[in-house]
C-alpha cells in the first residue's frame, strides 16, 4: 500500500480542465496579434495558386481519361480485328477482349489517381489488402473466373454451340468471365456461372454434323407390322432432309400392355433436327390410319357384378 502511495505521490500533476484568467489572456492576445498582423493580400494569392493547380491536375486528368477510353476502343478494334484476320474462336474472342478491357481500366484508373497527387505506392497496398479481404468473401467469384478459363482451355461449347447444362437449354451468345450466357429457344437470356458449368454434365448438341432422330410409335395388336413399317420408310423416304445414308430403320422396341411399340430412326443434318421431328410426327399421327395402323391408349374394363 505504501508503494502505491508513493508513486502516486510522485506523479506530475496533470493539466486542470479550466486554464487560469492569466492563461487565457495571453492566448487571447496572442490571436489578436496573429490576426492583426495577417498579410491577407499573400493569403487570397497563395489560395489562388492552390486552387489554379487543383483545376489544372483536373482538367489534365480528365484528358488522360477520355485520350485512355478512346486508346482502349482502339486497342479492342484492332484485337478483334487480329482475331477476325487468324479465324480465333468466338469463345476467345469474348473473353480476351473483356480481360484487356478490365486490366487497361484499372491502369487507367491508378495512372489518374496518380496524377491528383495520391500515392501510388500506398494505394496499390491499400488496393491488395483489400483485394485479399475481398477474395476471401468472394470465393465464388475467383472460382468462376478459373471456371471460365478452363472453359476456354477444353473448349466443352463455343459461341454459337446449342447446349443442356444445369438445367437450362439454349444457344451460347457469349462466354463472360465469370459468367455464360445462352439464349433459350423462347428468346430468353440466362447467365450461368462458369464455375458451375465448368464442372457440370453439358449435352453440346452442335458438335456433330448429324443427329439421328428418333421416334416412338404405338401401333394395336393385330395390326399388319410389314405394312406399317414400309409405309413409314415410304414417308420418311420423302423428305430430302432425311439423309439415305445411314438409312432410316424401324423396329419393334417393345410389347407393352396395350400397343406394340415401334422405334423409328433417320439421320438428318444438325440443323435440320427439329423440324424433321415435328412434321414427320404429325404425318405418323395423320397417314398411318390409312395404312391399317391403330393408335391404342390404356383402357379398363369395369365388371359390375349384382348380388
Amino acid at each position: 500500500m505504501n508503494f502505491h502511495w508513493l508513486t502516486f505521490l510522485t506523479e506530475e500533476p496533470a493539466a486542470p480542465l479550466i486554464l487560469p484568467d492569466s492563461v487565457q489572456k495571453a492566448n487571447f492576445a496572442q490571436a489578436v496579434d496573429k490576426l492583426m498582423h495577417l498579410d491577407v493580400q499573400a493569403m487570397f494569392s497563395n489560395l489562388a495558386s492552390q486552387t489554379m493547380w487543383i483545376l489544372l491536375k483536373l482538367v489534365i486528368a480528365l484528358v488522360i481519361y477520355f485520350v485512355g477510353r478512346w486508346v482502349m476502343r482502339r486497342i479492342v478494334r484492332l484485337l478483334d480485328l487480329a482475331f477476325e484476320k487468324r479465324k480465333v474462336d468466338l469463345s476467345l474472342r469474348s473473353f480476351a477482349r473483356n480481360t484487356v478491357q478490365a486490366i487497361f481500366i484499372i491502369v487507367l484508373l491508378m495512372v489518374i489517381v496518380q496524377t491528383l497527387g495520391v500515392n501510388v505506392t500506398s494505394l496499390i497496398a491499400i488496393f491488395s489488402a483489400a483485394t485479399l479481404a475481398i477474395g476471401m468473401a468472394l470465393s465464388g467469384t475467383a472460382q468462376n473466373f478459373a471456371g471460365g478459363v478452363m472453359i476456354l482451355l477444353m473448349k466443352p461449347y463455343r459461341v454459337g454451340d446449342f447446349i443442356s447444362a444445369q438445367g437450362q437449354s439454349g444457344t451460347v451468345r457469349e462466354i463472360k468471365l465469370f459468367s455464360t450466357v445462352i439464349t433459350t429457344g423462347d428468346n430468353r437470356t440466362i447467365y450461368i456461372p462458369n464455375n458451375m458449368i465448368a464442372t457440370a454434365i453439358v449435352d453440346n448438341y452442335s458438335t456433330a454434323p448429324l443427329r439421328r432422330v428418333d421416334w416412338t410409335v404405338g401401333i394395336s395388336y393385330g395390326d399388319d407390322i410389314e405394312a406399317i413399317r414400309a409405309a413409314i420408310l415410304a414417308q420418311l423416304a420423302t423428305d430430302a432432309r432425311i439423309l439415305k445414308e445411314p438409312a432410316a430403320v424401324v423396329w419393334i422396341s417393345a410389347l407393352a400392355d396395350s400397343a406394340v411399340t415401334l422405334t423409328v430412326r433417320a439421320w438428318v443434318n444438325n440443323a435440320d433436327y427439329w423440324n424433321v421431328f415435328f412434321e414427320h410426327n404429325e404425318k405418323f399421327y395423320t397417314q398411318l390410319p390409312e395404312k391399317g395402323a391403330h393408335f391404342p391408349f390404356p383402357q379398363m374394363d369395369v365388371h359390375v357384378k349384382h348380388e
